[in-house]
């Protein structure tokens, strides 16, 4: 009796031991994954309006490499463009990442050279604008990025999340370490801002593919699985051949305003991936 009394407290603290292990597992896993994230409703296009007005055209093609991709099936957040086309619509964005990944490169790009020089602050938060034409209506990209070296600054953070309706968390597709701290980075953000359409770009895709093939398949695994647990849509980019570079704006031009243009998911190794 004496020997079964001992061998049954054995197990019962074995288990009240599992449990407690798994309990601190589960609440590492939700912290790390934040799957559980909800995004705030955007007013969409009413249907009245929408029938009112001829459906908009495809955005037009850019100087991209056209390796195709497509939007996922659920509706996206949606601003009505039908009210006023005279208006300027005003969109912030937040690019976050480590330093040295290539995020002035890839902004140069797309804003350009004499209008990336404007930019730079010096206090580790830049702020850049881009005004485009959609179907009448003059929309500004107001782009901020957060400078340094890792995510301790919060106030550089807050300030560049802060109301953004995207978030470009950014990684050198040639170094891991920057693609381990995008986590960092989303974790950081989110703290702020809750309902921004999340994005994962790899850079430098045209030294990421000077790496062995089994190289490139491991980083590319692991971007997707990042990209995945942060419910993200990645993009391998190159600013250097404007590689995916424009596509990305025209990406979340599509998705906020709810247009018909589509992109074709990549998954081969070699091309500029596109999953989501």
């Amino acid at each position: 009796m004496g020997h079964l009394s001992v061998r049954r407290k054995i197990l019962l603290r074995t288990a009240i031991l599992q449990a407690h292990l798994t309990r601190l597992w589960q609440q590492i896993l939700a912290r790390r994954v934040h799957k559980a994230v909800k995004y705030r409703q955007l007013p969409r296009c009413s249907s009245a309006a929408s029938s009112a007005v001829p459906s908009p055209s495809p955005l037009p093609p850019d100087a991209d490499v056209d390796y195709g991709f497509a939007v996922g099936t659920s509706q996206p957040p949606c601003f009505d463009l039908d009210k006023d086309a005279s208006d300027l619509v005003s969109l912030k964005i937040s690019l976050l990442g480590d330093h040295q990944i290539g995020k002035t490169s890839f902004l140069t790009k797309y804003v350009g050279k004499e209008r990336a020089k404007l930019w730079s602050s010096g206090t580790g938060l830049n702020q850049v604008d881009k005004t485009i034409n959609v179907k009448g209506a003059q929309i500004s990209f107001n782009i901020w990025e957060v400078e340094g070296t890792d995510f301790s600054s919060q106030y550089h953070i807050h300030a560049a999340c802060n109301d953004s309706v995207a978030m470009f968390f950014m990684f050198d597709l040639t170094s891991r370490c920057s693609l381990n701290s995008v986590l960092g980075w989303y974790q950081q953000a989110r703290k702020w801002n809750q309902a921004a359409i999340p994005v994962m770009i790899g850079t430098k895709f045209d030294d990421f593919v000077e790496l062995p093939l089994d190289l490139q398949w491991t980083i590319a695994s692991e971007a997707r699985a990042y990209a995945k647990a942060l419910n993200a849509t990645l993009f391998f980019s190159s600013a250097t051949y404007n590689i995916n570079v424009n596509k990305i704006f025209k990406f979340i031009t599509a998705k906020l305003f709810n247009l018909p243009w589509k992109v074709e998911r990549n998954l081969t190794i070699g091309e500029p991936m596109i999953d989501f």
